[in-house]
């Protein structure tokens, strides 16, 4: 934070009191919130939040301390005061007084331990003790008023309490200061009601570290319960009513869904949407994304970025600096060539060998682990793909001309590479979305160096995904005959899908991203758009220096 020296008076920003409470029952939360911004509802924070919608709403006066009446009871709701002495800022639920004493008192959603009140709750009530007698009244305990059980419990500020209080302050001050987060909590009870879980990823992390755990546990839901929506119809129109999307086909049936059921959005072509569903996906945290007609994300709609500056400012040294950009650009290009090769094992149809492709892809992979710089790299990562694209006609039922084009982006001359081109826009479209979520910038690439208009780390955490994603549904399609020579329009040379087969292939990617996988790092199953959001979080930590290594998604 502002000051190199935890234990200065002018420590830059108030802490709130509450960050101290979340300091105690654990510091990497603290510093995932208040260093990171990080923030994520659960039902816990949604339950104290309507715990806490009556006393939020100011009412009451507090007197000035030298304008306490012996004779005058006091309740006032919602005060805030601070103290520059310590650093502190509290907003007091309730403060009560009679005569010349006050005492704050502090609404909880649970309920006490089976010892008394929490610690880190008789901490935060001790905060604001403090606060108070700073600001010149007098205060010699508070209470906590615990929701679940509808217990007062009082909590006396004795000496030893107060010193415990001024150490975990001090201790914060000094995490805060820190360039990377505390490790996780190991096995922690704690870790599985925590609404940062998903982001903090203790298990995961505290394996990646070293650490030697029994179980990887899953502490996140394995799939999420809304869906993105896609919109192809030409001349359609997305709008809002209540708390509900609309989406209007020129000349079609409206159909509607609930916000809390959409994750994302999608547009494509000429596609109108009103600023009011604007304003209700973007603040509801429901990403955008705008497509040309023929599926190439063009433009992002999204509310504020992440908070967390510190982790894209160093996204931007890691970008510039070989040393600390080659290790992560290795895994991605180990971690595309071996899903390469694993695909190619699997699917190969043809009565031709195909050993020694498999023995070339093996031998690339070792390559890329022990490259010496990037662009060793992408020689290495070209040399696999042609190797691979060599052989991929020999994976389908009928190539339909891939066989004589080989892969060629733009413009698709086959079918089978008009298909491979969608469905990677629609890898690259999530993982910018993933990539937002984690608070990193999805332009500025690690491996894939920095180009106008073209979201390079996005494409760096598509890589790994394009054999098991892109090209296995692509194969699916076209081997199982769902797409075929008549789903395509050829113009010129070039080839583009039909919109009934664009939402064939959308229709298959979203069932294979919804499908559950087990995760070959941490051994419990999730959904592929699950996983790619895990990834982008590693990816995170490994720019931020909290793991050394980035590990690819690679299956068997």
């Amino acid at each position: 934070m502002a000051s190199s020296d935890p234990s200065s008076t002018d420590f830059g920003e108030l802490i709130p009191a509450r960050m101290i409470n979340e300091y105690v029952y654990c510091p990497r939360l603290f510093y995932l919130e208040w260093v990171q911004g990080e923030w994520a509802d659960s039902e816990d924070t949604i339950g104290g939040k309507i715990i806490h919608s009556r006393v939020d709403t100011e009412s009451g006066q507090l007197p000035e301390p030298g304008d306490l009446d012996t004779e005058q009871r006091i309740a006032a709701r919602s005060v805030t005061l601070a103290s520059t002495r310590l650093g502190l800022v509290a907003k007091i639920d309730l403060v009560e007084g009679d005569g010349s004493l006050v005492r704050p008192v502090d609404y909880k959603k649970g309920s006490p331990g089976q010892k008394g009140a929490w610690e880190s709750d008789q901490i935060q009530l001790c905060v604001q003790g403090l606060i108070l007698r700073d600001n010149g009244y007098q205060c010699d305990s508070g209470i906590l008023y615990y929701a679940g059980s509808k217990q007062r419990i009082e909590v006396v500020f004795h000496e030893e309490l107060v010193d415990r209080t001024l150490e975990a302050v001090k201790q914060a001050k000094k995490v805060a200061v820190l360039p990377i987060p505390p490790p996780p909590l190991v096995d922690s009870p704690k870790c599985p009601r925590c609404s940062l879980v998903g982001i903090c990823l203790p298990d995961e992390v505290s394996l990646m570290r070293g650490e030697r755990l029994e179980e990887i546990r899953r502490l996140v839901p394995a799939r999420d319960d809304a869906a993105p929506v896609y919109v192809l119809d030409q001349g359609a129109s997305v709008g809002k009513s209540g708390e509900r999307l609309v989406i209007r086909p020129r000349g079609g049936e409206e159909r509607s869904l609930r916000f809390l059921d959409v994750s994302q959005v999608s547009l494509y072509g000429n596609v109108q949407i009103s600023a009011q569903a604007i304003r209700g996906l973007v603040e509801r945290g429901i990403p955008i994304f705008h497509h040309t007609y023929g599926g190439w994300l063009c433009a992002v709609t999204s509310g504020p970025t992440s908070g967390n500056v510190g982790l894209r400012s160093q996204q931007y040294r890691v970008a510039e600096t070989e040393e600390l950009a080659l290790p992560i650009a290795r895994g991605i290009v180990v971690g595309k060539v071996r899903n390469q090769r694993t695909l190619l094992r699997r699917n190969y149809r043809q009565e031709a060998p195909v050993d020694g492709a498999l023995r070339e892809l093996m031998r690339f992979a070792r390559l890329a682990q022990s490259a010496r710089s990037r662009e060793k790299l992408f020689g290495i990562e070209g040399m696999a793909a042609k190797t691979y694209f060599a052989f991929f006609s020999g994976m389908l039922r009928d190539p339909l001309g891939f066989d004589d084009a080989g892969r060629k982006r733009r413009p698709a001359p086959d079918p089978v590479n008009a298909t491979l081109s969608f469905l990677y826009s629609l890898l690259v479209k999530e993982a910018v979305r993933a990539l937002t979520v984690v608070g990193l910038d999805p332009y500025q690439g690690i491996y894939h160096r920095l180009r106008f208009g073209r979201p390079s780390l996005a494409l760096d955490l598509v890589e790994e995904f394009r054999p098991l994603l892109g090209d296995s549904i692509a194969l699916t399609l076209f081997n199982n005959r769902v797409l075929s020579n008549r789903s395509f329009i050829r113009r010129g040379g070039t080839c583009a899908l039909k919109e009934d087969a664009r939402r064939s292939v959308i229709e298959a990617y979203e069932k294979r991203m919804d499908t559950l996988v087990r995760h070959p790092l941490f051994g419990y199953k999730v959904s592929y758009r699950r996983v790619m959001e895990i990834q982008a979080r590693l990816l995170a930590r490994c720019i931020a220096g909290e793991l050394q290594f980035y590990k690819p998604f690679t299956t068997r």
